[in-house]
């Protein structure tokens, strides 16, 4: 869901502003390969945290599932 979020941001950062003085004018221009660059390396980290994520709770699950538990009830004790 926060993937969306960013949309904008790497569209955005895809964008090349040319400012010329001399004409007064200013120049704005999409460059697609380096928006479909910077989705590419978004898509990686997004994989590659959802890896770790992963990775973190199964650890977590096996740590649970080796531990053992002693419970004793005495139903004898006043």
């Amino acid at each position: 869901m926060r993937m969306i979020v960013a949309l904008p941001l790497l569209a955005l950062a895809a964008c090349q502003v040319t400012k010329d003085d001399a004409n007064d004018s200013v120049t704005v221009e999409y460059n697609q390969d380096v928006a479909e660059n910077g989705l590419e390396d978004a898509a990686n980290l997004a994989g590659n945290v959802a890896a770790t994520v992963s990775n973190d709770v199964q650890e977590a699950a096996d740590k649970v599932e080796n531990t053992d538990i002693d419970v004793d009830v005495n139903t004898n004790a006043n």
